[in-house]
Order: structure tokens, then sequence, then C-alpha cells
């Protein structure tokens, strides 16, 4: 018994530092495809940026003239104001490697400020599609969230709250829009928002409990 126990556990302990050393290998192998990357990245010469997708806020196509004398609104009011003269860029899954090697070395600095002016962009429109949605503006929700849904936001809660006002405005068919967005979004969030799209809703209830 005691020699069926020791073998067993000298079998198991041979697969624990098989598995190690394989992890240990791929781990290695990782970094230096990484370091060979940034490397090659270094090297490249800046770039135009005429053509990338800039983001520019509609103004006229959103409902700027309701609820002004709210705070939380005339805050995102503010924000979005601020934003329109700066360069706004969707960047979101793209590395700083990635980034380098596309555009460049010297434009990461004003590459990493376009996608931080897009991230305050999409956390905004949010904010503000809530606090018309929670003061009865639905329809204008509507139009918010969907400005934010052109442009590929990652905030999840766009899509969930979005999702919710389609079936409650009887346009539930516009919810396979949502998922075909949300299907080519390159975004650790992706997988989570496609599984809660697929689902029957309603998506977004802790806003509805709020």
């Amino acid at each position: 018994m005691k020699t069926l126990f020791l073998s067993s556990l000298i079998v198991f302990c041979g697969l624990i530092a098989y598995e190690n050393k394989k992890h240990r290998r791929m781990e290695e192998k990782y970094k230096q495809e990484f370091w060979k990357r940034e490397e090659m990245a270094n090297n490249v010469r800046k770039k135009p940026l005429d053509n990338l997708p800039y983001i520019t806020l509609p103004f006229e196509r959103l409902p700027m003239d309701v609820l002004q004398e709210d705070s939380a609104v005339s805050e995102c009011h503010r924000q979005l104001t601020a934003l329109s003269s700066q360069k706004i860029v969707n960047l979101t899954g793209y590395t700083n490697t990635d980034l380098k090697l596309e555009y460049g070395t010297a434009n990461i600095t004003c590459l990493t400020e376009y996608d931080q002016n897009y991230t305050l962009l999409v956390r905004t429109l949010q904010e503000w599609a809530e606090a018309l949605y929670k003061h009865n503006y639905a329809c204008e929700a509507i139009t918010v969230l969907e400005f934010a849904i052109s442009t590929e936001t990652d905030v999840s809660h766009s899509y969930y709250l979005l999702a919710d006002l389609y079936d409650a405005s009887g346009a539930s068919d516009k919810k396979a829009d949502l998922l075909l967005t949300a299907e080519k979004l390159r975004s650790p969030f992706k997988n989570i928002i496609v599984r809660t799209l697929q689902g029957s809703g309603p998506y977004s209830g802790w806003l509805h409990s709020s």
C-alpha cells in the first residue's frame, strides 16, 4: 500500500514539475516576443496621423436643451464642450507597442492623449444618459447612448441601458445592432457584453433599482 502511495506521489510531483517547467518556457517565449516587438516599435519613424478615425461631437443631434438646469447634466455638457476642441480617437484594445509599430514612437504621447479623451467622452456620455433616464427622458437617453455605441464604446452599461430602453419602447429588434457592435469590440469586456446582450434581460437592473 505504501509503495503504491509513494509511486502515485512521485508521478504527481513529476507532473507538477513538468507543468511548471512548461509554464516557465511559455512565459520566457512570451517575454522574448514582447521585447522583440518593442525593439522593432522603438525604431519605427513618425508617421502622419491624418487618417485616424477622429470622433466629432454632433451637438446638433444631441439633446443639449434638455435638463440644462440639472447639475449632473450641466457638468456633462461642460465636459463635452471642453472635449469638442480636443482630438478624440478610440484606441481601445491597442497596446503602446501596437501604436508605436503602426504610427511611430514619436506619436505615442499624443495618441495616448487622444485615447484618454475618448475614455472621458464615453464615461461622460454614460453619465449623461443615466441622468436623462432617471428624469424620465427616455428618448433623449436613447439618442445619447446611440451616439456612444456608434463610437464602439466598451462601457458595458451603455449597451445594457440602451437594450432596456429599446425593450421598453417596443424597439427590441434594434438590439441586434447592439450585439453586432459588441461583437466587433477590441476590448477585454467584449465577451461579457455579448453574453449579457444574448440574454433575455432586463440588462441594467442595477439602474432600475436606483
